[in-house]
């Protein structure tokens, strides 16, 4: 049994700083641009990050909630009968990922939400959740983590995430000759104000907000079968909620 009632550290949420006019538009329009590349310059990981959580799909799962969902870019590798297509529902924070995600699925329910709040859906609504590189974003994170699992199904629920391994040699080496590398010859500017907005949670930070909620079913690393951030990429972990009180 578990108790929703979590004391939580001071640093929460964390206080990212404000975004002049031209950050904010170079911000939105970089999130954008980076997932177009990704997938066609950066496969590997990409095809890790989606399929991983595919494999990790409940059994006769119909109802799945994708958090930063982004523009679609995961519903590639879904293999949803006509009822799970139904039941899937995409939020993501930024207006101009879910006018590509409306343009590229139109028949995808996507709304632009923010998961650190209270959504409009029912306790328990989903039986299936998605969130793929989102949770190392969150400045309120623990509130994400009560939010999703106010949304999971106690009985049959899985939460399935992928982050990075931020902070790790092998990932910081990797960002320098991809998306670093991109942003900078694009909008002739350092990359750092960029990350260190976006990138603000670690994975122990992240694992500590889960634990109290859910546990842990399973975890894999890519791109090395090691246990070990320093020479690893991502993360993928597999969670179910633990039955409230």
């Amino acid at each position: 049994m578990v108790e929703i009632k979590i004391q939580h550290p001071a640093k929460w949420p964390k206080k990212a700083p404000e975004l002049t006019v031209q950050q904010a538009a170079i911000s939105d329009d970089f999130m954008k641009y980076w997932h177009e590349v990704l997938s066609s310059r950066y496969g590997l990981v990409e095809k890790f990050s989606h399929r991983y959580v595919v494999r990790g799909a409940s059994q006769g799962f119909t109802r799945t909630l994708e958090i930063g969902a982004g523009s679609g870019e995961h519903l590639k590798y879904e293999k949803l009968s006509p009822e799970q297509r139904r039941g899937y529902v995409a939020v993501d924070m930024r207006e101009n990922m879910i006018a590509e995600f409306h343009r590229r699925f139109p028949d995808i329910h996507a709304v632009v939400g923010d998961c650190q709040k209270r959504m409009d859906f029912q306790d328990g609504s989903f039986d299936r959740l998605v969130a793929i590189h989102v949770l190392e974003h969150l400045p309120d994170l623990p509130a994400a983590v009560r939010e999703m699992y106010r949304l999971c199904n106690k009985d049959h629920g899985v939460l399935s995430i992928v982050i990075p391994c931020e902070g790790g040699l092998a990932y910081s080496l990797a960002r320098q000759i991809s998306a670093q590398r991109i942003f900078e010859a694009r909008y002739k500017q350092s990359y750092r104000w960029f990350i260190e907005r976006e990138h603000l949670n670690r994975s122990h930070e992240i694992f500590e907000e889960l634990v109290p909620l859910f546990s842990l079913v399973s975890s894999t690393y890519f791109p090395i079968a090691l246990k070990a951030e320093f020479c690893n990429l991502c993360i993928g972990a597999t969670l179910k909620p633990k039955p409230t009180t």
